[in-house]
């Protein structure tokens, strides 16, 4: 299996951005997806997650509480996270992870960027 970002990008303070993760080879269900994020010099941290195995239970960093949301497209095997009111300080690569019983897959990043 594999997950593949996109939808990285420059945007302005308090401008929005959609990324997506398209998975492939294994049912999205089965495992919780998470978007994780990693600014220069700092430690990869957990942003947002869903649980279908908890009834689609989401969580997310409180930072981005009410800014961020995660959610899915089974049909399409996507997972998504909408990003509002973004802020300079939300700059870093985005990576998509999807975590089952036995397998734990990582996306490539992607780069956003919240700049004037």
């Amino acid at each position: 299996g594999q997950v593949v970002e996109s939808g990285g990008g420059l945007v302005q303070p308090g401008g929005s951005l959609r990324l997506s993760c398209a998975t492939s080879g294994f049912t999205i269900s089965s495992y919780v997806l998470s978007w994780y994020r990693q600014a220069p010099g700092k430690e990869r941290e957990l942003v947002a997650s869903i649980i279908f195995s908890a009834g689609g239970s989401t969580n997310y960093e409180d930072s981005v509480k009410g800014r961020f949301t995660i959610s899915t497209d089974n049909a399409k095997s996507t997972v998504y996270l909408q990003m509002n009111s973004l802020k300079p300080e939300d700059t870093a690569v985005y990576y998509c992870n999807a975590k089952g019983p036995i397998y734990n897959y990582w996306g490539q990043g992607t780069q956003v960027t919240v700049s004037s």
